[in-house]
């Protein structure tokens, strides 16, 4: 760890995750341990074609809401 916090990863880690300079990462906390995972690029979560499930009451439950949001 670095003197203002940052984190470096050994070369090893990095190459698995894929993560190169300016790669943007999510840090998550779960059960006391940082869990470090690059943020997919917008055409790999369309290649990876992951469906999403929702009713047409929930899209529009969630819509309104988006929309009262916006207003406040």
């Amino acid at each position: 760890m670095g003197s203002k916090g940052e984190l470096f990863p050994p070369k090893e880690i990095r190459e698995k995750l894929g993560l190169k300079a300016c790669t943007k990462v999510i840090f998550k906390i779960e059960s006391g341990r940082l869990i470090v995972e690059p943020v997919p690029t917008v055409k790999e979560v369309i290649e990876a074609g992951t469906p999403v499930e929702i009713t047409l009451e929930e899209f529009h439950k969630q819509r309104k809401e988006l929309s009262r949001l916006a207003q406040a």
